[in-house]
């Protein structure tokens, strides 16, 4: 079994790899670059400012990782320094001109702004943009992470101190955060910030914002309360002291030495309602929980009242869910929804609300209902068709026994073999339903990230997708034998499974 696993892991990582890989090639390959410019509200303004502008398009296609770029002032500082340099910064100065022919050589393409200083660029090959992303995919925190030349005298180091809440946790001093272990009320109540998967910044969307803090971090309106900072001033404030990250000494103000014994002053703000992620795992944990009450009893009724009137009428709803467009149910049950007095969109009460909840999780669970509904009928159904059963009723066991004990338990395998895949899914969220009612999760994020060309977004989209598909299915493998002890994942001697 461990052997099965451990095969199955290395499977599933190198088909994460393949279809990432794919997702980098086409999206750097197929799509214009110059696309993702078209929703930069700041390059809309640079307008006929020529110089301006081609600097922020290049500054901007070097982050998102497709070509290097170097100005003037960078080429000159490789070769020179003091008068030198000086000399070499005039426009069409003889060391530019020997240094821009060197860059040439190398396969730099050399352009001048018009105000005669040279820049050069060069496209990043696609194979390189491949290794790059997936050689920072995990990033560690360290007391050596931070370089800040104006505090030369930095303490690089680990150690474990009481925090605001004087609760134990682990601090560094050096890391790019100053909590790397810490607990509190919020699941699953033990965090760090350690280890972190860096998927990128979100570009043109949420513009410049890490995208796994784009997923997230809290969303709504910042909560302000009074807090005690660690210098003993106590003023209204919204940080969580616990995300605290180093800031440069040139960029810290007064307010941030009066807060603060040390650089770790960048804290996010703490705010009312639940991340993306979160949003969409509470509307589909609460829809899949809604459709499994109705979808298996309804299931099971049906197979065993097979051809009968709960059977028909059972049919009959099925047939309406599946033949109904989904769009269409939606807007029918928002309507009678809105009819008893519940919110047609979720912004309207909020997350806090229950009543924001109650019409979108009953069309989740609802649309799903159908599809379980049928399955498990039909495995129902074959089961107690099987040699099995009748040998049991032939023993003289009653329909009750039979049903709990032989057809119910080898029905369930199929189901829970799903199971991983729909609990874990959730995240991905519903893209019609958060649409329709304006819910602010996960669903939503992939066709707005295409349609605005948020390359790095929909990357970053692709791998999470892929690799929660792909490690669902080992899940419910393994579910299902730990279920039903007779199915074994493990190669027998012979090499068959």
């Amino acid at each position: 079994m461990k052997k099965y696993i451990f095969r199955r892991l290395v499977r599933s990582v190198l088909s994460i790899f393949l279809v990432v890989t794919i997702a980098i090639v086409m999206v750097y390959t197929l799509i214009p670059r110059m696309n993702v410019f078209r929703n930069d509200t700041v390059y809309t303004k640079l307008g006929s400012k020529g110089d301006d502008k081609a600097r922020y398009v290049n500054i901007k296609l070097e982050s998102l990782g497709y070509i290097n770029f170097d100005e003037q002032k960078d080429m000159c500082s490789i070769y020179y320094t003091g008068d030198e340099y000086n000399a070499c910064m005039e426009v069409n100065s003889t060391q530019i001109k020997e240094i821009v022919t060197d860059y040439e050589d190398k396969g730099w393409e050399v352009l001048q702004y018009k105000s005669g200083l040279y820049y050069v660029q060069k496209d990043v090959p696609i194979y390189i943009r491949v290794i790059n992303w997936f050689s920072n995919l995990i990033t560690f925190d360290h007391p050596w992470k931070v370089t800040d030349i104006e505090n030369e005298n930095l303490a690089r180091k680990i150690y474990v101190e009481l925090d605001h809440n004087n609760i134990p946790s682990i601090k560094c001093s050096g890391c790019e955060h100053k909590y790397l272990l810490y607990f509190n009320s919020s699941f699953p109540f033990i965090h760090q910030n350690f280890v972190k998967l860096d998927l990128g910044y979100s570009y043109p969307t949420y513009s410049g914002t890490d995208i796994v803090n784009v997923m997230g971090d809290d969303q709504g309106t910042i909560i302000t309360s009074e807090m005690v900072f660690e210098t003993g001033v106590t003023a209204p404030s919204a940080f969580n002291l616990h995300s605290c990250q180093y800031k440069q000494t040139s960029t810290l103000d007064t307010l941030d030495t009066n807060k603060f014994y040390d650089n770790y002053a960048n804290c996010k703000t703490i705010k009312s309602d639940f991340s993306m992620i979160n949003i969409s795992m509470v509307f589909g944990v609460l829809a899949l929980i809604l459709s499994y009450v109705i979808g298996l009893p309804m299931g099971m009724l049906m197979a065993s009242r097979k051809d009968k009137f709960a059977d028909k009428i059972g049919t009959v709803y099925v047939n309406f869910m599946i033949a109904v467009p989904s769009l269409a149910f939606i807007y029918f049950a928002r309507l009678i929804g809105t009819s008893v007095g519940l919110a047609d969109k979720f912004p309207v009460l909020g997350a806090h609300d229950i009543r924001s909840y109650i019409l979108p999780v009953i069309v989740l669970g609802l649309m799903s209902s159908s599809g379980l509904i049928i399955w498990s009928r039909r495995y129902m159904i074959d089961q107690a068709n099987s040699d099995y059963v009748k040998f049991a009723r032939a023993k003289g066991l009653s329909e009750k026994e039979i049903f709990k004990k032989h057809i119910l338990k080898n029905a369930i395998v199929p189901i829970a073999n799903g199971l991983p895949s729909a609990i874990i899914l959730t995240i991905s969220g519903a893209v019609i339903t958060e649409t329709v009612f304006a819910i602010p999760g996960m669903g939503k994020l992939l066709p707005d990230s295409i349609g605005a060309y948020n390359n790095n977004m929909i990357i970053a989209l692709t791998f999470i997708f892929t690799s929660l598909s792909i490690l669902s299915v080992l899940f419910g493998d393994i579910l299902i034998t730990l279920i039903d002890p007779r199915i074994n994942l493990a190669e027998k001697k012979d090499g068959s499974k």
